[in-house]
């Protein structure tokens, strides 16, 4: 039976993984327009794990060549510089889900990052304040050796004010971006965010946190 070119690429649009197998394999020809269709999707739908968003800027982009030939990514030093890898991945993932957009930080620009939800007020409220203390969840007072924390909280008299001391560097075009990148890549930003401890009872439950 002779398959027309044209209704395989159709079939082609709206077939899965397995099927499109065939197909590319029947008629090598439609390769072209898979490759096509594929750079016309969403760049959520591109882009879903590290690897993709390396493919997405290329083996060349300076992004990747610097995580391809860091020494960090050697065993013996790798898991505690976790955080300076995950940051790493991220802005290629970042770079990747932009698009080449970059932040002017100009002061009609709207930047937007991924906002976490560790614990709600409910679960903190049954934690210890060992527990509290332990995570560094807010620093009172003594806030000056505290400055690489999760989060911020300035109060000043009443009503109470906020301040912003460092601005986020890796910053998305738009709040689904940045939404997605907070759900899809979740792991690194914890690595990338939080320090895990090792050693003890407590840091064991923090790990798994």
């Amino acid at each position: 039976m002779e398959i027309k070119i044209e209704n395989a690429k159709a079939a082609l649009k709206t077939a899965d993984e397995s099927v499109k197998k065939v197909l590319l394999a029947l008629l090598p020809e439609l390769k072209e327009t898979e490759a096509q269709t594929a750079a016309n999707r969403p760049i959520t739908e591109r882009v879903k794990t590290f690897e993709d968003a390396c493919r997405e800027l290329g083996e060349d982009h300076p992004f990747v060549l610097a995580y391809q030939n860091t020494n960090l990514r050697d065993p013996e030093v790798a898991d505690e510089n976790r955080d300076i890898l995950a940051y790493m991945k991220l802005r290629i993932i970042a770079a990747a889900l932009n698009e080449g957009w970059e932040p002017l930080f100009t002061e009609d620009e709207w930047r937007w990052y991924p906002w976490f939800t560790l614990w709600t007020e409910e679960e903190l409220s049954e934690k210890s304040e060992e527990w509290k203390a332990a995570r560094h969840l807010i620093s009172t007072g003594d806030y000056s050796g505290d400055f690489a924390g999760f989060a911020c909280a300035f109060s000043f008299r009443t009503p109470s004010a906020t301040n912003t001391y460092f601005g986020s560097r890796l910053c998305f075009k738009s709040e689904a971006l940045a939404t997605y990148c907070g759900k899809q890549f979740i792991s690194l930003w914890a690595d990338f965010n939080m320090i895990k401890k090792n050693g003890s009872e407590e840091g064991k439950e923090a790990d798994h946190e």
